[in-house]
């Protein structure tokens, strides 16, 4: 089982390492533009909850759909498998038609309710509305590039993500700069690397040596709802972590006074190093979320064991790296994206403490992400939505205590937290249940 999570999540996880730079390479160029840049930055961050969450959706239908196909693999059920990953097709085009027509015409009010000023909305309305006309591509490459890692294809699916990423890479400073567009390149070369991404997944998928190909399947009631019941933990947590983003610059702008703006830079500056932690984390975890359900579907407790041990491990490793490294040295990171010295200074502070029980994040997505693998989302939900809990009640709290700067403790105190309920929750609870659920199925 060790070997197998490294061979099907450091992959995926590397992936994921690239799928980052989607967005922290449009905020490093966008930082440095030489007028209003520090500006442009903070818009990115305005925007950042809501395009989240449009991807969120990708996430549900692809997990889920990933999920049900992983499942009926280990019941040996090739049919319902195949039907799995044509319906998904079919919801993740209908969701991004709908998402695409409903907030191109709300994006002005939406911004604002985000927590956008007069001054960040010309830069957030213009990244944010090219955004949106890429949505089709978006979700089609990351929802369906979810059957890619199920099927145990996760260099192709790390492919994927790094034809999206150096596309990004190698356009952003063109059109950044070459050509002047600012922030509308960014948001313009994001869009064309994820339709070739999109382009690449699908073409893998309808390839004949593909155990469960790409076909149109007709939707199927039973089907969509199982997917979507499934897929629907990952939703609903994206959908909290952002609206718990958008308090966070509710927050600060209420408490910042005139540096508002300047707090909620340094918030988006901790935002895009915890995207550096999350995205190849939540790569681990979705490369052997096949190891989660094609076990659970096997009814085989020994091996459903081993794969929460290693993955946590491994997700142990990385995030443990990153958690030292930010702390001996949050100006680096602080001055991938920063320049200014003063806001430099703020934003470094605020990376320690925000990081300082950052290990506690690799407890949670082991857990939470192995449950919904294997369908449990009643099992994940509640370890998941404690720690959330109680980082917005720290939000509400600390600057009552220590100001608007005790805001950036929210994060270590709700990691620590949550860690320590999560793994009390799942051994006094939610495996000797488990378990015995495994063993009648083995029967």
């Amino acid at each position: 089982m060790r070997s197998l999570v490294l061979r099907l999540g450091v992959p995926a996880m590397v992936g994921q390492a690239f799928n980052l730079l989607y967005s922290i390479v449009d905020r490093i160029f966008v930082g440095r533009i030489p007028q209003g840049g520090e500006q442009a930055l903070a818009a990115i961050g305005i925007c950042a909850p809501a395009l989240t969450a449009i991807t969120a959706f990708a996430y549900m239908v692809g997990i889920g759909g990933a999920s049900l196909m992983g499942i009926s693999l280990g019941q040996k059920n090739q049919r319902r498998a195949e039907q799995a990953l044509g319906n998904a097709f079919w919801l993740v085009v209908g969701i991004a038609v709908a998402v695409t027509a409903v907030l191109l015409p709300l994006r002005r009010p939406l911004l604002y309710l985000l927590g956008c000023s007069d001054a960040l909305y010309p830069y957030a309305s213009a990244y944010f509305t090219i955004y949106i006309l890429g949505t089709l591509a978006s979700l089609l490459g990351v929802g369906m590039n979810q059957f890619l890692l199920a099927q145990g294809f996760a260099r192709k699916g790390m492919i994927a993500v790094i034809i999206g990423a150096l596309t990004n890479v190698i356009l952003d400073p063109l059109l950044i700069f070459g050509l002047g567009l600012g922030v509308r390149g960014a948001a313009i070369a994001t869009v064309i690397a994820q339709c070739l991404m999109a382009v690449y997944v699908l073409f893998q998928l309808c390839r004949p040596e593909m155990p469960v190909r790409l076909r149109l399947h007709r939707l199927q009631g039973k089907i969509c709802r199982r997917i979507i019941a499934t897929g629907s933990m990952s939703f609903l947590i994206t959908l909290l972590d952002n609206m718990i983003i958008i308090l966070l610059n509710i927050v600060l702008r209420r408490y910042g006074g005139e540096q508002g703006d300047a707090w909620i830079t340094c918030a988006t500056v901790v935002q895009s190093f915890l995207t550096i932690v999350f995205c190849p984390s939540q790569g681990i975890t979705t490369g052997c979320g096949t190891l989660f359900s094609y076990n659970y579907g096997a009814g085989n407790v020994r091996k459903a064991r081993q794969s929460f041990l290693w993955v946590f491990v491994l997700c142990g490793a990385y995030i443990g790296f990153l958690e030292v490294a930010v702390q001996l040295a949050p100006g680096w990171f602080a001055g991938l994206f920063l320049q200014d010295a003063a806001l430099l200074e703020m934003a470094s502070l605020c990376l320690r403490r925000y990081t300082l029980a950052l290990i506690g994040v690799a407890v949670q997505y082991a857990l939470v992400d192995g449950l919904t693998a294997m369908g449990k989302v009643r099992y994940a939900f509640p370890i998941s939505i404690f720690r959330k809990l109680v980082y917005a009640v720290c939000l509400l709290v600390l600057p009552h205590i220590g100001g608007v700067e005790s805001v950036f403790y929210a994060g270590s105190i709700s990691d620590f937290v949550g860690a320590g309920f999560s793994l009390l929750m799942f051994f006094a609870v939610l495996w000797p249940r488990l378990r015995r659920e495994l063993q009648q199925m083995r029967a």
